[in-house]
């Protein structure tokens, strides 16, 4: 059994086509086949179901596809140890990130990663914090930037803080409200909002503050990309709070201080073992230890998203 054989298996998964992974891994696809065709002879078990119209892994191929994974993985992680060993940094750096982070210049830090270890490549992943959090804890993200409530941490990773923010109004240039250089909740509580999904911690963040002023809303407008929300606002279909820091970068809308605003934490977070070579020199780049005190259990009604 050969990595390259797991390689091809892994590509036709992914491809659904022998044809499509061929052209992935730059080979002819007779070559591809052949190699499979040996492997399964050695597992004694077909991988895929092959018809005219499309191929599907067998119940052994589904099985073996994981483990096919994580031998790569393994490999990839041993070759990685090695060059770190003699003072060169390889391998994969998967990151993830929320659109808003506001703590870290992001690009530039990946710019500074790149300059000093050329060899390792990058791969970037951008969604909501809880869904990133998870990646990391499950190992498919090395680290991850994430923005929750302040009284909230992350689950089942390691964690470092890296700034809070208060949340500032957010509105069309031609809103009522555009003008005011303040406004407090009460005030936004009579507006419709455009906010991300219910049970996510940057609508939480939101959502409790207006609890806790004894204060309810209406959100007229659910919309789970960041990029969006602000298009929506810009375009009057409502207001929203979000961080200023992300809001600086956008067009067409306006802020507004809020005296009573939430805030948010942003936070770097990655895995508590098993940290590779990639990504301990990512963490040294921003002074952080691998291995600080580990990170709490979020409060169960706030699962850790965020914008």
């Amino acid at each position: 059994m050969e990595l390259q054989q797991m390689r091809y298996v892994i590509a036709v998964a992914e491809a659904n086509s022998f044809t499509r992974a061929a052209q992935r891994c730059l080979v002819v696809q007779s070559a591809l086949s052949h190699q499979i065709a040996r492997l399964e002879k050695e597992l004694g078990a077909r991988l895929f179901e092959r018809t005219s119209r499309r191929v599907r892994l067998t119940p052994a191929g589904a099985a073996f596809l994981p483990v096919a994974r994580q031998c790569l993985d393994a490999a990839e992680r041993a070759a990685a140890e090695v060059a770190a060993a003699v003072g060169e940094v390889r391998g994969r750096l998967a990151v993830g990130l929320i659109p808003s982070v506001g703590a870290v210049d992001v690009p530039a830090v990946l710019r500074d990663f790149h300059r000093r270890h050329p060899k390792a490549r990058i791969s970037i992943d951008v969604g909501a914090s809880d869904e990133l959090v998870e990646q990391v804890r499950q190992g498919e993200l090395d680290v991850a930037f994430i923005g929750i409530p302040v009284t909230a941490r992350p689950r089942g990773v390691m964690a470092r803080e890296l700034a809070r923010e208060r949340l500032v109004a957010v509105v069309s240039r031609d809103h009522p409200l555009a003008g005011e250089t303040s406004v407090d909740l009460r005030r936004l509580s009579a507006e419709e909002f455009v906010d991300l999904p219910a049970k996510t911690a940057g609508r939480a963040q939101s959502d409790l503050a207006f609890v806790a002023a004894g204060l309810t809303r209406e959100v007229a407008f659910e919309v789970s990309n960041a990029d969006y929300l602000a298009r929506l606002v810009g375009a009057g279909l409502g207001v929203a709070l979000a961080p200023r820091a992300y809001l600086a970068t956008l067009t067409g809308i306006t802020t507004i201080e809020v005296t009573d605003a939430p805030s948010r934490a942003e936070h770097l977070v990655w895995g508590r073992e098993n940290i590779g070579p990639a990504a301990t020199a990512f963490l040294e780049l921003l002074d952080i230890e691998p291995s600080p005190q580990k990170a709490g259990p979020l409060p169960a009604a706030v699962p850790g998203t965020d914008r």
